[in-house]
């Protein structure tokens, strides 16, 4: 794959300033808040208060990272682009490819999610149909303009939103003993079985792998945000807003989950954690209201998930990563080429799940399991980096990390201990080395695509170079 760069195309402005906030608001509210959170709390109990905490410190020192790179450079490559200069050309490559195939497979896992839920409802009609018509429709919204993609996730972000809004409310409620419908108030479920922390602070951890998954995708503001007016303050805006988003649609609502019912209740996995909560407060129709809501939820993923994959995908083919058919810009602005490729790789991955059940797909899914740790990392590792190249020049970013170098290198570590206790437990060690695996296949072609550039007498432009 020896390709030189193309000229940068121009991607479109089209988010609106509505869009973008909203995007930055609701861009971490999936499925996993709302079903996959009951994993996490029949691993630590009511202790999973702490592993979201520190999951969500995790991140925000990341985002902040992140955000002071990307206000600086706004690009729509975000992190790829700035590892790329930060450490090398190979590991821009490496990254760049290892998230795109990363969102390239959620995109067959949340339409398939969503087919589930559909085919419940209309059961005469096969999942595989609806999986078909769900990627082929939101295919179709990204496809012609940005508008579309911004008009549909805006939607999907403002049902989310008041949906956990109206769960936070509800179960204030009934915590502070004023809802009508059931007996409950108090929060003597965080203690009263076998304490606080009932599988000791090494289910705190596990519950963090657990965790993590949920807030992957936080990041893709730095990329949405490229294309709308004045992207380095939108970014910057949300950055800021992390912190505020994590307490209110995580922490508070898990807290009232685990103060409502047990953490060790069989509801909670069979049925999903709101909906097990609301049907014990008897709200009417608890089980349509959440459906309906999660399957919002897999298609905003879903949405997000083929929009980021394409620009990624775009900005891979701008560098010479990817074949440069992927940086052709259609006349709305919109990276044709590289939706529809991204497209036909979930379309693939979907064919795989229905032809060889429980074979081929799980295969592909395991290979993921610790790409979104190994993205944190080199994000932090390439802010490390260019902030001391800008130090040395006698610069400073105008959106800084917090106490730098010491807490970057505080997430640094952070993020190595959690992939090497990924790597000792049991349960994650597949995973583990499957997207260990196939990092460095990734890894092994981006060193060779560099070496052959090398050979070829390209450029090989110089970190105070890239930085300037």
């Amino acid at each position: 794959m020896s390709r030189s760069p193309v000229k940068q195309a121009s991607l479109g402005d089209g988010l609106s300033d509505k869009q973008v906030s909203m995007i930055s608001i609701a861009g971490i509210i999936g499925a996993g808040l709302f079903i996959g959170s009951a994993n996490a709390i029949a691993t630590a109990g009511p202790a999973v208060l702490l592993s979201y905490a520190l999951t969500g410190v995790l991140v925000l020192l990341v985002m902040r990272m992140l955000g002071e790179m990307a206000v600086t450079q706004p690009d729509s490559g975000s992190f790829s682009t700035y590892v790329a200069k930060a450490i090398g050309p190979w590991a821009g490559f490496t990254i760049g490819w290892l998230y795109w195939w990363f969102w390239v497979l959620l995109i067959p896992v949340e339409a398939i999610a969503g087919a589930d839920i559909l085919h419940a409802w209309f059961p005469a009609i096969p999942a595989w149909a609806f999986t078909t018509a769900i990627i082929g429709l939101l295919t179709l919204t990204n496809l012609f303009s940005v508008k579309n993609f911004g008009a549909f996730e805006f939607w999907f972000a403002i049902i989310k939103v008041v949906a956990i809004i109206a769960f936070i409310a509800v179960g204030t409620l009934a915590v502070c003993g004023y809802w009508p419908l059931a007996d409950v108030s108090g929060v003597t479920h965080l203690y009263d079985r076998v304490g606080f922390m009932p599988n000791g602070f090494g289910a705190v951890i596990t519950g963090v792998l657990i965790t993590i998954f949920s807030f992957f995708g936080a990041e893709i503001i730095t990329i949405a945000a490229v294309e709308s007016k004045n992207p380095a303050q939108k970014i910057r805006r949300a950055i800021n807003l992390v912190v505020y988003r994590i307490a209110l649609f995580y922490l508070l609502s898990i807290f009232l989950v685990v103060a409502l019912v047990g953490w060790d209740e069989p509801g909670l996995r069979s049925q999903g954690t709101f909906q097990y909560v609301l049907s014990k407060l008897n709200v009417p129709g608890a089980e349509l209201l959440v459906d309906s809501v999660v399957f919002i939820a897999v298609c905003s993923c879903m949405n997000s998930g083929l929009y980021t994959a394409s620009r990624m995908l775009f900005s891979l083919a701008t560098r010479g990563d990817a074949p440069k058919k992927f940086a052709e810009i259609s006349g709305g602005g919109v990276p044709r080429a590289a939706v529809l490729g991204s497209t036909f790789a979930g379309f693939a991955a979907c064919f795989a799940n229905y032809a060889f059940p429980g074979q081929v797909f799980n295969f592909l899914i395991s290979t993921t399991g610790a790409i979104a740790l190994i993205v944190y990392l080199v994000i932090a590792v390439s802010q490390l980096r260019m902030r001391l190249a800008l130090k040395k020049q006698g610069s400073e970013p105008a959106f800084k990390m917090w106490l730098f170098p010491w807490l970057t290198w505080l997430t640094i570590l952070s993020i190595c201990a959690v992939l090497g206790y990924m790597f000792y437990l049991p349960q994650y060690r597949y995973e583990s080395l499957m997207t260990l695996l196939v990092t460095l296949v990734v890894l092994s072609v981006g060193i060779s695509v560099n070496g052959k550039r090398k050979r070829s007498g390209q450029a090989v432009v110089t970190m105070r170079a890239k930085i300037e």
